[in-house]
């Protein structure tokens, strides 16, 4: 009985790293890439009347 009890004891008390390193390694790269990185996103700035008409309206 002990034993189970240990069992899920680590189970509610273990990091994401020990659970799961290859997630808790792609949430640290992925923290590190926005903290070091910048990301460039290419726009438009002149769009068609039917754009800003859809853009103005109530579905977005």
């Amino acid at each position: 009985m002990a034993t189970t009890a240990n069992s899920f004891s680590g189970f509610f008390t273990a990091t994401l790293e020990e659970s799961d390193p290859e997630i808790f390694r792609s949430i640290r790269d992925e923290l590190g890439r926005q903290r070091h990185e910048i990301e460039l996103i290419a726009s438009e700035n002149i769009v068609s009347r039917a754009v800003l008409e859809a853009q103005g309206s109530i579905m977005t």
